[in-house]
């Protein structure tokens, strides 16, 4: 009985490590490793066929906390909308949450500068190192996109990593730090009642935005419940603004791609 016990136990653990590995490769991703400070971190990578040959863009993709870059690589698939682009989604480490989950028992992003370790951001340069290592990076065409916390820490991008990014687009989430960024396109995403990250609170970021980047004080339609405010400084916003909560949108992805392009 014992014996069948864990032949059984050993099977349902290779069918569900097999199921992982084969959706990610039905996904057109792969798995890659990273060792930060001695701890093994992750990624899941589309790797266009021409990224040895050819520039590629590269997009960054961060989940929400709790999430999981598979469940982010099913939620944004920029690599459908984008096949030539490098596509990376990370995966978080337990992190404390700044409105949820203060034990940090779930998967996250450090939430500012100088906190466990500046793990996060160490993990990010250590990827776009051996992206510029392994393959042809176009350098002028690198972007960060997420949710959330995920979103929150594309801002922490965006404020520490500026230099290296062409554009932004994080969705629900605000950064309090807002001073320190340094005018640069972006889209932000938010639902009009989100109870999590206040729909009032993203508001005066997006308000801030637009201040620090020099915009139009009236904006203009750009796509369905998006709204362009133009800058002579070339660093346009765009808001997507939709009626709902703290969630990401279906039609997501291909604005978003539709905006870093």
């Amino acid at each position: 009985m014992r014996q069948r016990f864990l032949v059984a136990v050993m099977f349902w653990v290779a069918m569900c490590v097999g199921g992982l590995l084969s959706t990610a490769r039905a996904q057109g991703l792969q798995r890659f490793e990273f060792k930060v400070d001695g701890v093994m971190r992750e990624a899941l990578i589309h790797v266009p066929a021409t990224a040895k040959s050819s520039a590629a863009p590269v997009v960054f993709i961060f989940h929400g906390h709790g999430g999981n870059m598979r469940q982010a690589a099913r939620s944004f698939g920029i690599e459908k909308l984008w096949p030539e682009a490098i596509c990376i989604y990370m995966q978080g480490l337990p992190t404390p949450g700044a409105i949820t989950d203060p034990k940090g028992e779930k998967n996250g992003w450090q939430a500012r500068v100088g906190v466990q370790g500046d793990r996060d951001l160490k993990f990010f340069d250590a990827v776009l190192a051996r992206l510029k290592s392994d393959y042809k990076v176009d350098e002028k065409r690198i972007y960060s996109t997420g949710h959330s916390n995920g979103g929150a820490f594309t801002y922490l991008l965006w404020a520490e990593r500026g230099d290296v990014f062409a554009a932004m687009a994080p969705s629900a989430a605000v950064f309090v730090q807002a001073r320190q960024l340094k005018p640069k396109p972006v889209m932000h995403l938010a639902g009009d009642e989100d109870p999590l990250v206040k729909y009032q609170w993203q508001k005066t970021m997006m308000e801030a935005e637009r201040r620090l980047n020099g915009c139009e004080p009236e904006g203009k339609p750009w796509a369905e419940q998006c709204t362009l405010y133009p800058s002579k400084g070339s660093t346009p916003v765009v808001t997507f603004i939709f009626h709902g909560g703290h969630e990401f949108k279906p039609e997501a992805p291909a604005l978003i791609v539709r905006f870093l392009k």
